[in-house]
């Protein structure tokens, strides 16, 4: 007797289950999230950057740094930027650039905050600080603009890259303060209306000097 389709259908679902089901692959957990960018590193950081509300300076050499820093100081009339790091202040000396080294006053004067970072992330174009530099916690959070000198042999791809240098340079004597910052700080929890500067520095402002072009021509 012929089968109802009925029957039919039965029949395919019964052979169907009789056949153990195929297993997704296992997850790598190991492998990165999201592919690597595509493009540059530090073209890739510097448009992240800037979307997230970051001021971008390219410097292709020292001397190039000192004429940026000069002219935005001179354009945003920054008569207090303090410096706690002695390699910066070093740096800066040897350009004839102003900035004030000690902390006398500097609650009631800090204008600007210059400092250098951990390592910049491309992906989200985030500065990663910490509080193992002379500037610790506070100089790169309290002034109204933070200002970083970083460079393009920091960047790297993703968080993880960042977290993992910062372990490959400490070890187990991790800083106390590891930060991420991305873009100056806001918020709009009232009223929906975007505030500047609610919880830190109302504007960041990185200058990337470009080492890997300099030790390319020695």
């Amino acid at each position: 007797m012929a089968e109802s389709s009925r029957d039919l259908i039965l029949r395919r679902i019964r052979e169907a289950l009789q056949q153990p089901a195929p297993q997704p692959a296992a997850p790598d957990f190991t492998a990165p999230l999201f592919p690597a960018p595509a493009d540059d590193l530090a073209v890739a950081f510097a448009e992240s950057f800037v979307r997230s509300g970051g001021v971008f300076y390219y410097c292709a050499s020292e001397e190039h740094f000192f004429d940026q820093l000069f002219t935005y100081k001179k354009e945003k009339s920054l008569d207090n930027l303090f410096v706690w790091e002695p390699e910066l202040k070093k740096l800066l000396h040897a350009g004839g650039i102003g900035f004030i080294g000690d902390e006398t006053d500097w609650i009631a004067k800090a204008d600007a905050g210059l400092t250098t970072c951990e390592a910049l992330v491309a992906r989200t174009g985030s500065v990663l600080v910490s509080a193992s530099s002379a500037s610790g916690r506070r100089l790169s959070i309290y002034p109204d603009q933070h200002l970083v000198l970083a460079r393009t042999s920091q960047i790297v791809a993703d968080i993880g890259d960042g977290l993992h240098s910062i372990q490959r340079h400490y070890g187990d004597k991790l800083p106390s303060m590891i930060s991420l910052t991305t873009g100056p700080s806001r918020t709009a929890d009232i009223e929906k209306t975007l505030v500047l500067g609610a919880h830190g520095p109302r504007s960041i402002v990185l200058f990337l000097l470009d080492d890997e072009a300099s030790q390319a021509t020695t």
